[in-house]
């Protein structure tokens, strides 16, 4: 353990360390004489001078005076004298915030309940990784109990209710000892009822609780091999009871990952993953193979990508979805990401997509009211896009225009266009749709995306010859989108001539860390920032559904002229700030989390920073807000 040398003079004080709280795990280092009254005295002294706050800990391992072993050490030594929360909180798991969220949760809980399941079912900490940390803290086994891999002999000398109730289950006997996994291995309780179930010689390991109960319920079944009973309609249940709750948690997408052991189901909320459920690694074959036959895959083809589509209807509440399946093969098997379509029933008016509003009235006349060129709306997977473009077509549709769309899939009908749904399997492929769209007479061309230079080409020829085109693109933001145009190799003075306007954008959570956007405390003289607490209905995330921020570029003629002459990204956007008035993501951003819309943090988790944004007084005058 390396030691900080302190001058000479009068006996210092001992320094005491709390032992709950704040700081609590260095109290016991403390005690075990793993951490010296000059070193603790040195570390407070340091993280006084720190600008943010850092745990006590956090700066002894950073002076490289506490080393993981001395962690484990003075938890293993003193088990119970710790609290979990605390023990996670210093260690970097959880934060303050969450830990208060978590207890008050628990506090209003009607009957008993765990820290450890609160933390869990809020998603401030993975399952996995709370019993990762506890079994290295304590030194025990992390294993995975499958009732198949169980001796029937060891099962039957279970009391099956109360290892529910407990959550634990025997794994292994070896030596006379039997080894049990505890989901709570600290609750001495449960370690009672282990010990007069299997003697005192037991040994305690921890596994995950959500296995320990599915191995008990199999057990129950009468169940030893799992993979080898397991019936079509369970793997039913399970794809319809996993479709169920991401419908009813507005989820956008469903991820079933497969693992050595599981199949993890994440959730896509809010644009964020979030854990969901675990499945026994030996009913995947039967949940993949079901969710191949709904969506018209080959369920014998394993060594091969594929893609399907999912007509969904909840048997229990009558609930549909059109459901887009995609099948990868990874070293463990199938990873299956669903993603959930038509889940809204209107469109949204392009009043409240979310720009400023003398954004959206530039928008408007110098963009989509132009009778000819490209307009493209670009921003990430998940950003949008699609949303934004059938607001822009709605407000385009009247009896006196033809408008005709190219997608893939049509996501929202709309009365008076004709949309087609491309679709490879019968030769309906976007190159033959593409060649077939401009002899329809339109007014109007809508084509999804923007995916390779035939589809970047048909666009431009297009508006070449007096068409309006809308469309989608995959770029960071609105110069990027005219860059990567160039590099598919259209002519410069193609874009400069047919492109009108670049829209790019990005969804934030709905809801401090200003040096990190490169402002001054008086660029945000005004503003209103605010961070979510969180609560049950928004699973303690302190957000609650999406907001849209925009970069809306008109391309004028110092924007085309810098074009033509291929100048450098850099140069396009400050010629673009400077004369097309040009408001950037982040200032969008930075303008709607002033309003307390959303938060600082997602501002920065989620926008592309380019430059220094500017005040925020004159962010709200661009955008028309004052």
């Amino acid at each position: 353990m390396s030691t900080v040398r302190e001058s000479t003079g009068p006996a210092p004080t001992p320094v005491t360390a709390p032992d709950h709280g704040a700081d609590a795990l260095v109290g016991l280092l403390q005690k075990e004489g793993l951490v010296a009254d000059t070193q603790l005295r040195y570390a407070t002294r340091v993280r006084a001078k720190l600008d943010s706050h850092v745990s006590l800990l956090k700066v002894l391992q950073d002076l490289d005076i506490i080393k993981p072993e001395h962690i484990r050490q003075a938890v293993r030594a003193n088990p119970k004298s710790v609290r979990l929360g605390d023990l996670l909180i210093e260690l970097g798991h959880l934060r303050d915030a969450d830990l208060r969220a978590a207890l008050a949760a628990q506090a209003a809980a009607t009957e008993r309940r765990k820290l450890g399941e609160i933390l869990v079912e809020s998603h401030f900490i993975t399952e996995q990784k709370l019993t990762d940390v506890l079994a290295d803290l304590l030194g025990i086994e992390a294993v995975e109990p499958r009732v198949s891999e169980i001796e029937p002999t060891l099962l039957a000398r279970i009391n099956l209710r109360m290892c529910q109730e407990c959550v634990l289950i025997p794994v292994a006997e070896r030596d006379g000892s039997v080894t049990v996994a505890f989901g709570d291995p600290l609750d001495a309780r449960h370690r009672g009822v282990a010990e007069q179930m299997f003697g005192s010689a037991l040994t305690a390991a921890i596994a995950r609780p959500s296995l320990i109960r599915e191995a008990l319920a199999a057990y129950e079944r009468g169940v030893r091999s799992i993979s080898a009973t397991v019936s079509e309609q369970t793997a039913m249940s399970i794809v319809n009871d996993i479709i169920r709750d991401a419908l009813q948690a507005g989820a956008s997408d469903i991820h079933i990952e497969p693992y050595k052991s599981r199949l993890r189901v994440r959730l896509r909320l809010d644009g964020v993953m979030v854990e969901h459920c675990d499945i026994d690694r030996d009913l995947a074959p039967s949940v993949t193979s079901r969710l191949k036959i709904m969506g018209n895959a080959d369920i014998a083809e394993r060594r091969r990508h594929q893609d399907g589509r999912i007509q969904f209807e909840d048997p229990q509440s009558g609930e549909t979805a059109d459901i887009r399946a995609s099948f990868y093969v990874t070293v463990f098997g199938e990873k299956i990401v669903l993603r959930l379509l038509n889940r809204k029933t209107e469109l949204i008016s392009i009043d409240d997509i979310g720009m400023g509003p003398r954004m959206l009235d530039r928008f408007r006349y110098d963009a989509l009211d132009v009778p000819t060129g490209v307009v493209i709306i670009t921003g990430p997977t998940g950003s949008g896009k699609t949303t934004t473009l059938y607001s822009c077509v709605d407000y385009l549709n009247d009896p006196n225009t033809s408008i005709v769309t190219a997608e893939d899939p049509v996501e929202y009908v709309i009365d008076g266009i004709a949309q087609c749904s491309i679709n490879p399997k019968i030769n309906l492929t976007f190159e033959e749709t593409l060649r077939h769209i401009v002899r329809q007479d339109p007014d109007i061309i809508v084509l999804g995306e923007i995916r390779d230079r035939f589809s970047a080409d048909t666009a431009i020829q297009a508006a070449l010859t007096g068409h309006k085109v809308l469309t989608t693109f995959h770029t960071e933001d609105s110069i990027g989108g005219l860059l990567r145009l160039l590099n598919m190799e259209i002519e410069a003075f193609l874009i400069s001539s047919t492109v009108v306007s670049v829209v790019a954008q990005r969804l934030l959570r709905r809801a401090a860390e200003i040096r990190r956007l490169g402002c001054a405390a008086e660029d945000l003289q005004g503003a209103h920032f605010m961070f979510g607490r969180g609560c049950a209905a928004c699973r303690y995330t302190g957000y609650k559904g999406r907001v849209c921020v925009f970069e809306l570029l008109v391309l004028n003629e110092m924007v085309k002229d810098a074009i033509l002459n291929r100048r450098t990204s850099y140069e396009i956007r400050r010629i673009s700030v400077e004369t097309s008035g040009l408001v950037t993501l982040v200032e969008d951003g930075l303008f709607k989390a002033s309003l307390g819309i959303t938060s600082l943090q997602e501002v920065l988790r989620d926008l592309p920073r380019v430059m220094k944004p500017r005040r925020i007084e004159e962010i709200r005058r661009l955008l028309g807000a004052v």
